[in-house]
């Protein structure tokens, strides 16, 4: 009988230290499909953040190093520069990618490294106690804005890649979902595809996945899903950005 699943080479079998219902797990597994299936293990370098994925490298059986905070994107572009025959690529949330690595994320981007970037959203800061993020979306509340986020007092939600998108250097920008199971054999392809741009030096790619986390937003994991579906797909629309 011909094997059509089974754990990949690429992901250790280790206990997660996630909280129930975060999608991070669910990532790493695709990230991990991937690399076996494009055959790029042993030449594949992953930049971990500072946030709730910091220990990313537990996960992952490939080359992995860490970054100051917000600096995973300057230090992808040092090793892609000095090695270019690797894949190097980062996985960041958004704490990490859009507040204080705004300015590596937009130089980055203008610059049109030959980077692939996996940027996880969801909308609140993760691993320090569920702050406010740039991503936050208006009237949800988090511990630094127990009312609701207000426009005319902490601005609006950032839309990262409609951002990066008006860049002439970038080459691919999309965003998906993992809150059914359709969405993410969709959020699967979308993150091959950066990997591949990355294949063909066709330059920056990102991919930004919505993803649940059902502890700081307060409720059990199947209702976080339905309010990616029902409340945070409004404020950020599914689909190829660029």
């Amino acid at each position: 009988m011909k094997k059509i699943f089974s754990h990949p080479v690429s992901l250790r079998k280790t206990s997660t230290h996630y909280c129930p219902g975060c999608g991070h797990g669910l990532c790493h597994r695709l990230v991990a499909e991937i690399i076996d299936e494009l055959g790029i293990r042993e030449k594949t370098i992953a930049i971990a953040p500072v946030g709730c994925a910091v220990l990313a490298y537990d996960y992952w059986d490939f080359d992995c190093t860490e970054a100051a905070h917000g600096r995973a994107l300057a230090v992808a572009t040092a090793i892609k520069r000095v090695r270019p025959e690797n894949i190097v690529f980062t996985y960041q949330g958004d704490g990490d990618l859009a507040a204080i690595g705004t300015n590596e994320t937009i130089h980055t981007a203008n610059r049109g490294e030959n980077l692939t970037v996996i940027f996880i959203n969801n909308a609140v800061y993760g691993m320090t106690g569920g702050q406010m993020a740039p991503t936050t979306l208006l009237g949800q509340k988090t511990t630094t804005t127990p009312l609701g986020r207000q426009a005319n007092l902490q601005g609006f939600p950032l839309k990262v890649s409609e951002l990066l998108s008006q860049l002439p250097a970038v080459k691919y920008i999309e965003r998906v979902s993992l809150h059914s199971p359709q969405e993410v054999i969709k959020a699967k392809k979308a993150i091959k595809q950066a990997f591949q741009n990355q294949l063909d030096n066709q330059g920056f790619s990102l991919v930004e996945v919505l993803s649940a986390c059902p502890t700081y937003w307060g409720m059990p994991a199947h209702k976080a899903m339905s309010w990616i579906k029902e409340v945070m797909i409004k404020e950020f629309p599914l689909g190829r950005i660029k």
